[in-house]
């Protein structure tokens, strides 16, 4: 699948979810222990208000901390689709792709950049449906191009503590499942687990 139609189906699927947010879930546990529905919606709102300008071409310095504080305001769902709108552009600008990104790791490909960005909406996704009681089932395709990307990639972002360690899934899981685990997520986490 192309990667920009990948990153435009991460992102939907990432804001659909967010639009199925409860009044009251919003303080909901996730997969991720230290973070309630609110705070990992809005990390991945920041991701989004970040890449804006860093598939412009600013660098972390230049942008300074015009996205620190809280970007959800009193409306998360329409921030969180303002956010996934302005990021989509974004990467939608002729010649985007193609340009190196400045990241803290250091310059990037912005191809390497969009592929992070997959796995950001695809695995946090998955963290907000089972916080919120929604599908769990991520786009197939998606899952196909991330767990592609992802593999050879695993050993240096567990090496950095970028991800938690892996869980095992048995032989036949699916392979969402196994994407998940990549990413030290247990596929059968429910709230109270």
């Amino acid at each position: 699948m192309d990667l920009l139609e990948t990153y435009r189906r991460s992102l939907a699927e990432f804001t659909d979810r967010v639009g199925r947010v409860g009044p009251r879930q919003w303080s909901a546990p996730t997969p991720c222990a230290e973070w309630d529905v609110r705070t990992l919606v809005e990390h991945v709102v920041t991701e989004d208000r970040w890449a804006v300008p860093l598939l412009a071409g600013a660098t972390i310095e230049s942008v300074g901390d015009r996205f620190t504080g809280d970007q959800l305001g009193d409306d998360p769902v329409r921030a969180a689709r303002d956010a996934a709108r302005q990021a989509e552009r974004a990467a939608t600008v002729p010649g985007a792709t193609e340009r190196t990104v400045q990241l803290s790791a250091g310059p990037t490909p912005a191809r390497e950049y969009l592929h992070q960005l997959v796995a950001e909406h695809l695995v946090h996704g998955w963290d907000l449906a089972v916080a919120i009681g929604a599908t769990r089932r991520l786009d197939p395709a998606a899952v196909r191009e991330c767990a592609r990307w992802f593999t050879g990639r695993v050993a240096a972002y567990r090496a950095g503590n970028l991800v938690r360690p892996g869980v095992d899934v048995p032989a036949d899981a699916d392979e969402q499942a196994r994407l998940l685990a990549l990413f030290g997520r247990d596929p059968a986490w429910t709230p109270g687990s």
